[in-house]
This record gives C-alpha cells, structure tokens and sequence, in this order.
C-alpha cells in the first residue's frame, strides 16, 4: 500500500516541474492531477478488499449449540451429585414487578462439561489456569459410529484418526478434536448412555472412548489444543485406569465430555468456542460449547 501512494505521489511531483508551470498548462494539469487521485483512491479500495476465502458481510454464520441442558435429566458419573435448582423466587415482587433467582448445585464433571488437565495429572493446569486458545480453535470431527454401532466399550485408536486423515488431511495442530461415537443419540437415558442406571454403579459402565494409541497420537503427533466427545468420558465406560486421561493430562490437553449435536457438524471447516465455568482451583467445571460454522 505505502509503495503505491509513493508511486502516484512521485508522478504528481513531475507534473509540478517549473516547465509545465511556465507553459500555462494549469488547466491541464489540474485534469491529470485529478484523475491521478482517483486512481489512488481506486488503488487504496482494491487493497481493502477481503481475499476470496474471508467471510463478507453477507455470508451466513451458522452456530451449532453443543451443549446439553442442566436440568433434573442431566446426567451424572455413578458416583457424583446431580444437577439441583433451587428456587428462590419466581413472580411478582414486592414492588409490582416481576422478578427471577436461583441457587443451583452441581458436580464438577457431569452434562456437558470440561476435564481440566489437573483432573488426572499433577502439577498441570486447572479450569481458571486453561489459556483461551486451547478453548477458542478450528475443530474437527471424527466419525466413529461405524465401529461402536456393535461394540459399545469401542476404543477409538490411533488408526481411526490416521484414517479420517488420508480423507480430510493432517490434523493441523492447534486443533480441538472432537469424537462422534453416536452416543448423543440416548441422551437422557441414563440406562442406554451409560449402561447402568444405578447409583454408584461403576462396574457396569459401556460407551466408547478414546485409546491410548490415539490420545499419544494426537498430543505427541499432532500437538491438539483439547479433545472432546458425545460420551460420559475420555477413556471407554470398562477402563479402570483411565489412561487416555492421563495422557491428555499430562500433555495439558483439556477435554470435552457429554457433547451434544455433533451430527450437526462436517468433518472440518469450523471453529470451536469452548467456555467452562471459570472455577478457581477447579479440576473440571460445566461447559458451554459451540461451534461455529462459516467463517
């Protein structure tokens, strides 16, 4: 920009020599002065101009919610406490205007919701220390409901991403990987979700996760931002050692569990606003998470 300014500028100069001043040429020059400007102002317009592949003013943005609702449905580990709303008020006040407010309770890691790293690794970041762009990234989907449709404890590996890529290209670090088992599909059954109803049942828990192979994969290989998926957990319903966890964790690797509407999305092309609860000292905390299409 600054070279084409410079540019005009030195020909509008070489109009002012004293020679074309002596001559009488000022109505001529006024002409050539003018039409030079417009070409400048031409010239600043056409560098302004988004590149072809830069949403205008005009193109749609689509936002997919995937974040399922806190309510007296919203589903829990076994072991944990469940969503409460207390009501506090709801009417009229004292002053003849309608007034709202709740207290609520909740465990940190059930609906939708974050695992912060320190959750199952020492020393690494919890939900308030987590920067924005771990959070805030281009997201991609990893289709997998063709290998849990007949096995529910399926441990999505390092293949199924390596595969997905040799399709869509090479997970671009940086990127929050999102797992689409097909399980946002009993939500809120709890039976069906989870495989067992009961509480403190954790011995009869079936839903697909993530293998070790592919959370080495992704945090070692392709250095992801945060991981998520449409089931209760990262590591598969039977793991009783929650390996994928620790891996995530170790490698500070935040992830999403219990997303909703991911038939909603394509394999790429989108970004991810992932904003938790901002818990001080917090091992995990709710999450509302979007994704948001057409940029």
């Amino acid at each position: 920009m600054i070279k084409k300014i410079e540019t005009f500028k030195n020909h509008i100069l070489t109009l002012y020599d004293e020679n074309s001043l002596k001559q009488g040429a000022g109505m001529a020059l006024s002409r050539k002065i003018v039409s030079l400007f417009g070409l400048l102002l031409t010239g600043m317009f056409w560098v302004n101009v988004p590149p072809a592949d830069t949403a205008g003013p005009d193109e749609a943005v689509r936002l997919v919610d995937l974040t399922h609702p806190f309510d007296q449905t919203t589903i829990y580990w076994p072991t944990s406490k469940s969503f409460e709303l207390e009501i506090v008020h709801r009417g009229k006040a004292e002053g003849g205007f309608w007034y709202e407010a709740n207290n609520f309770s909740t465990a940190e890691h059930g609906g939708t919701h974050m695992d912060a790293p320190a959750h199952f690794a020492e020393g690494k970041w919890r939900t308030d220390q987590i920067p924005l762009d771990r959070l805030i990234a281009p997201g991609i989907v990893v289709d997998v409901r063709s290998r849990t449709r007949d096995n529910p404890d399926y441990q999505a590996s390092k293949s199924d991403f390596v595969a997905w890529e040799r399709r869509h290209g090479t997970i671009p670090p940086g990127s929050i990987v999102l797992m689409f088992t097909g399980w946002e599909d009993y939500w809120p059954d709890k039976k069906k979700y989870l495989g067992t109803d009961l509480p403190g049942d954790v011995k009869n828990l079936h839903f697909p996760g993530y293998a070790p192979s592919a959370a080495r994969f992704l945090t070692e290989e392709r250095r992801v931002a945060a991981v998520g998926l449409d089931t209760p957990s990262l590591d598969y319903g039977q793991s009783v050692d929650f390996v994928a966890h620790r891996i995530f964790g170790a490698a500070n690797v935040p992830g999403f569990e219990n997303v909703n509407h991911l038939a909603a999305l394509p394999p790429k092309g989108f970004r991810i606003i992932a904003l938790p609860m901002k818990i001080g000292q917090g091992s995990g905390a709710p999450l509302r998470i979007v994704a948001e299409i057409g940029r």
